[in-house]
Order: C-alpha cells, then structure tokens, then sequence
C-alpha cells in the first residue's frame, strides 16, 4: 500500500469520527439551523460580558442587578413554554422567526433606554441571555427538528457539531465583545455606555439576520413532513395495528395533515412518554440545579475574589477555558458510538462533576486552571449524546413538546441556583456551593445509569465495538434494547420501557405485557 493511499485513509478515517463525512451530506436545513445557533451563541455571549456593567454604569443597585437575572429565567420559562408548545401547529420556521424577531426587538429596547422596568419587560418578553448560556425556545425546536432531518445512526454527529459551534459562539462572542467594547471607548467622544449600547445594537442585528436565515428553511423542518410509518425494502407500508392486531384507523389520505391544537400539545403525550419524561425530569433537576449554583458569571466572581485577578487576564482565562471545552464535544460522537449513548454521558460527566466539587481546594491558580480546564473539556462533551438520546427516547410527533419541558424544566432548576450560591458566599462559604454542586451533578449521573442503562441502546458500529452481526441483529428495531432468548424474562419495567422509546417512524402493535406475550406484528 503507497503512502499515499495510506494517508487518504487516516484522512477518511478521521473524517469519520469526527463525524465530518456525515456534515458534508447533512443538507442545507441543518446548516442553516446549525449555523443560526453559532450566530445566536455568540450574540449572547457578547452581551453576557457587559450585561451586568451595562447596569452598573445606569446606576441600579447590586440587588436590583441580581433581580433582573433571576426575573428574566423565570420569564423565559413561561415565554419559552408557550411558543414551544405552538411550535408544530404554528409552523416550526413561524416560530423560530418570531423568536429572532423578538431577540432584535429585546436588543433595540436595551439600546434607546435606561428605564428599569422596561428593560426588564423587554428582557422578559423578548430574548436576552444573563448568562451567556442558551434561552428562549430556539433549541427545543431546533433539535427537534434536527431529530428527523437526520436519520437516526447519525443524529450524534449533527448534534455533536450543533454543539461545537455553539460553545465556539459563545467563546467568540465573549473574546470579540470584550475588544469591542475597549475598541470603541478609545474612539474619540465615545464613553463607556454608548459603547455598551452600541454592542446591543449588534446583537439587534444579529438577531435579524438569524431571522433572515429562517426564510431559506424548507418545509422538510415542519412537524407535518414527518414519515409516520415505516415502509419497508419493497415499499410496502406497515399498518398501525391495535391490541386485537386490526387496523386501528384507516389511513390518511396523501398530503392530509392532522391539525392539533395547541393547548393540547402537552395533554396529547402519551402516557408511556409521560413516565419517561417524568425520570428525565428528576435527573435533569438536579444537574440543572448544580449547573445554576455555578454558573459563569460566579465561577469569575470565585476566582476574582480568591486570587484578586485582573479582569483583562480573568476574561482571558475563561474565554480560552470555553473554547478548549470543543475539543471534547468534537470526541463526543465518535465515544458514543463507541460505547453508546448512556454510557459516554455518564463517562465524561461523572468526571468533570467530581473537578467540580474539587475547584475549591488548590491554594495555588495553576492548579485551579488545571481542573477548570479538565471540567470545561468534559463536562459539556455529554450534550450531543444527550440530544441524540432524547431523540429516541420519545415519539417523533412528541419530540418538541417534550424536549421543550425538559429545557424549561432545566430554566426553573437553574434559576434558584444564584440564590442558594449568594447565601453561601454571604456566610463565607463559597466554596460549599461548588462542592454541593459536584455532589448533584454526580447523583444525576448515577440517576441516569440507573434508570436507562442498558435499556436505551444507539446503533454502533460493530467494528468499533466488537460485537457480531449476529448480537447487532438480536436487538429491536425500535429502541436497541436487548432481546432475552426467553421472552418471560421481559419484566414490566423493561415492558414499560420498550413502549416508550420507539425510534423516529416506528409503528408499535402494542406494548409487551409483563407476561412476556408480544403484540402481533408482520415482519419482512
């Protein structure tokens, strides 16, 4: 074999596992929503750098600050909520460009006035960042929609770069904002607020083109271009059968969509999908919780007051720590097929939560930037692999409602964060937060292992993971869970489990009953 040859396959190899073969073929929706969430990262993270001195230059109060933040989570929960919930009857891309629209309206507002109360409401009403993290309903929608724009064995490698370019958005946002703003104060007969102002203005205009970009969407992003049933080699369509194996409807006729309201958006997930959502709740309350108890802007406090640090070299410390974190979010997919999806989340977040707890114990920066920059590059390679999995774990039609009441969920949890870390660090217990927050993160972790291990199974690659054709094919086609040679020993956990996970366009007969008798269903 030339060298050549040898080279051009390290090169194909390569472009594999980082998922770039699977890009390259992705399709314009899914640049497009991919880039969108780079531009909207890194608008957020401009101003998540001078939010809180835009304030202080108006003249509010620390108090008043701090309730600004936590006024503005909240609001956005119940905002996020509601244009979550119309998304599939009003129409994903509709909804995806109201919300940019109201991100450069929010943007404008902050740029013309210095009123409280109408900073608030726009903050509230519209779409701004305290903390330099995602808000508003963009990534519900988004990843639901990247959910069946891409079949399932590469949904990993979407969501994987779906992420990289957002942790690189906000990095970029935070490292351009910060020069901006020095920029623009050594303008002649330019003060510190009117460079603030002008950065809002900035984020005015990225939010119209965010909404321009959303007019190049396809109708494919829409909940009605869904495949509800599967069809198989010959392209015959398998019928969606009832308990007794009869047809349970007849079928629709080409081109008829299903209206549904959207007030029952919520009430219409089934109630298999409602138990899982029900333990995808009570492991993401307690990360988010950890995750609110320490979030960027009170890891900086930490190291400022600890180590007195300039804000040129502590601005400089997090902007890099953020940007080395794509490192592990570019390895994420290619561990998850690996060792699947559960079991890389579980790999990389146990890790960084266990960093976490540990930020508070060096005496000495070197060694703190060491382990924070350990946790940056772990602890967010869980998020493609998260996404993917939350992509199987619910019906196709059920996707956006449930993936927005994780996230809102997430919004709650990570507001009373702040609070619970401000009456530590008034006590002189700063510390406390970060380890209390490890130990959260770390019982979500193990939540997770519990709950969904060895029940959730991604699609390998057999190469990758040893196994024969013969144990890739003695898993169901739905979910990947593992098929006993005796079907008794199906309990009704696992029952329960297995009608609740179909993966995108599976029709199920009925779920399996705790006895081990198995719905009737043709197979080719």
């Amino acid at each position: 074999m030339s060298v050549q040859s040898r080279v051009s396959r390290a090169l194909q190899w390569l472009a594999d596992e980082l998922g770039l073969q699977t890009m390259r073929t992705a399709g314009k929706d899914v640049y497009i929503l991919i880039l969108a969430r780079y531009l909207r990262l890194f608008a957020y993270g401009a101003v998540a750098l001078i939010l809180a001195l835009y304030f202080e230059t108006l003249g509010f109060s620390d108090a008043q600050i701090g309730l600004f933040m936590t006024l503005t989570l909240l609001g956005d929960v119940f905002v996020s909520l509601l244009l979550t919930l119309i998304a599939d009857s009003l129409g994903r891309r509709k909804t995806l460009f109201l919300g940019a629209i109201s991100m450069a309206v929010s943007g404008a507002v902050f740029a013309l006035t210095s009123n409280y109360i109408t900073l608030l409401f726009a903050a509230i009403i519209g779409v701004i960042s305290p903390t330099g993290n995602e808000i508003g309903p963009f990534r519900a929608i988004e990843e639901s929609t990247l959910a069946h724009l891409v079949e399932e064995k590469k949904r990993s490698d979407v969501f994987t770069w779906y992420v990289v370019l957002a942790v690189l958005g906000t990095a970029s946002g935070l490292l351009v904002g910060g020069l901006a703003v020095d920029s623009m104060q050594g303008l002649q007969g330019w003060s510190e607020l009117d460079a603030y102002r002008a950065m809002f203005w900035i984020y005015t205009a990225l939010g119209c083109v965010k909404a321009l970009m959303t007019l190049f969407l396809s109708s494919r992003c829409e909940h009605g271009a869904e495949k509800e049933s599967t069809e198989d080699s010959n392209g015959e369509t398998e019928p969606l059968l009832n308990g007794n194996g009869r047809e349970a409807s007849p079928p629709m006729p080409p081109g008829h969509k299903k209206k549904t309201k959207w007030w029952n958006a919520f009430t219409q997930i089934s109630k298999r999908t409602r138990w899982t959502l029900l333990k995808l709740c009570s492991v993401f309350f307690l990360d988010s919780l950890g995750s609110g108890m320490v979030p960027f802007s009170l890891i900086n406090f930490y190291l400022e007051r600890k180590f007195h640090l300039e804000k040129g070299k502590l601005g400089g410390i997090m902007s890099a720590t953020w940007a080395i974190s794509t490192i592990g979010n570019v390895l994420a997919a290619s561990i998850a097929k690996r060792i699947g999806l559960i079991q890389a989340m579980v790999a990389t977040h146990l890790p960084s939560a266990i960093f976490l707890a540990l930020l508070p114990a060096p005496p000495g920066l070197p060694l703190t930037i060491c382990l924070l920059v350990a946790r940056a590059v772990l602890n967010s390679m869980d998020q493609a692999p998260r996404a993917a999995f939350l992509s199987i774990v619910v019906l196709p039609q059920e996707r956006t409602a449930v993936m927005g009441v994780v996230n809102i969920l997430k919004t709650l949890s990570q507001s009373a964060g702040p609070s619970v870390t401000g009456l530590l660090a008034g006590h002189n217990s700063f510390w406390v937060a970060f380890v209390a927050a490890g130990s959260l993160k770390g019982t979500y972790d193990l939540l997770l292992l519990a709950f969904f291990a060895g029940r959730v199974h991604q699609p390998t690659d057999p190469k990758l993971t040893g196994e024969t054709d013969t144990e890739q094919n003695n898993r169901t086609p739905e979910t990947g869970l593992d098929i006993p040679e005796d079907e008794s020993e199906v309990d009704a956990t696992t029952a329960m489990m297995i009608s609740s996970v179909p993966a995108e366009g599976a029709l199920m007969a009925s779920p399996l009953s705790a006895s081990g008798s198995s719905p009737a269903r043709s197979r080719p």
